[in-house]
């Protein structure tokens, strides 16, 4: 449970966004008639965006937009947004079991951050921390570093609550959304952001119950 002075991240990557411009003006709604879209559209790209919402407060923290989504995307992310709050005294992320959320360079960021000496962290593949995913995840992990990550159970990304945000993205914005690039579809997802968290963010308050699926 964070105390004051931390903060609870759920983080993820939306990948593969597609700038899609559509060739033609679609039909307006009318009497009787639902709004008409054009099928046909010009491909304009791909982005990846890793995302922060911020648990306690429903916010969109950190927002960071590329081509690509590597190891030192990531790390370069999670440096960004621990630098961008320095009164924080602890954070904790919550994210899935990628390799890249694992990686060695994340190891040597958190140990650095956590006054971990390097001496005890290994050779990556062969010995020490750095010796496999589940030694550098089980680090990672550990509850008295500055900066904790959780992972959520194989195949059950769904538990983190960033993917309701991004749910909520692609139906008021990308689905129905007609981009003319990938820095017009890059600025459309940050106003959007702007938009969200002036009139729309809040704490997301979990419905499941946790009932015992049927036999």
């Amino acid at each position: 449970m964070a105390t004051q002075n931390e903060k609870v991240i759920s983080n993820d990557e939306l990948t593969g966004v597609q700038a899609l411009e559509r060739k033609h003006p679609g039909l307006p709604l009318r009497s009787g008639k639902v709004e008409r879209r054009e099928f046909e559209y010009i491909r304009h790209g791909t982005l990846c965006f890793i995302v922060n919402f911020e648990v306690a407060t429903g916010q969109i923290g950190q927002v960071s937009c590329g081509p690509t989504r590597t190891e030192q995307d990531f790390l370069t992310h999670i440096q960004a947004t621990v630098a961008a709050d320095p009164t924080v005294i602890r954070w904790h992320f919550v994210t899935d079991n990628l390799n890249t959320h694992q990686s060695e360079s994340l190891v040597r960021f958190v140990a650095a951050e956590s006054d971990v000496d390097n001496t005890e962290l290994g050779v990556k593949g062969q010995s020490g921390i750095l010796k496999s995913m589940k030694s550098r995840a089980e680090f990672l992990n550990q509850p008295d570093h500055r900066i904790v990550f959780y992972y959520t159970p194989k195949h059950a990304s769904w538990m983190n609550q960033i993917q309701i945000w991004f749910s909520i993205l692609a139906r008021k914005l990308l689905k129905r959304g007609n981009f003319s690039s990938v820095d017009d579809l890059m600025a459309k997802v940050l106003a959007f952001i702007d938009y969200y968290n002036l009139s729309m963010a809040k704490p997301f308050k979990w419905t499941y119950k946790g009932k015992a699926l049927a036999a």
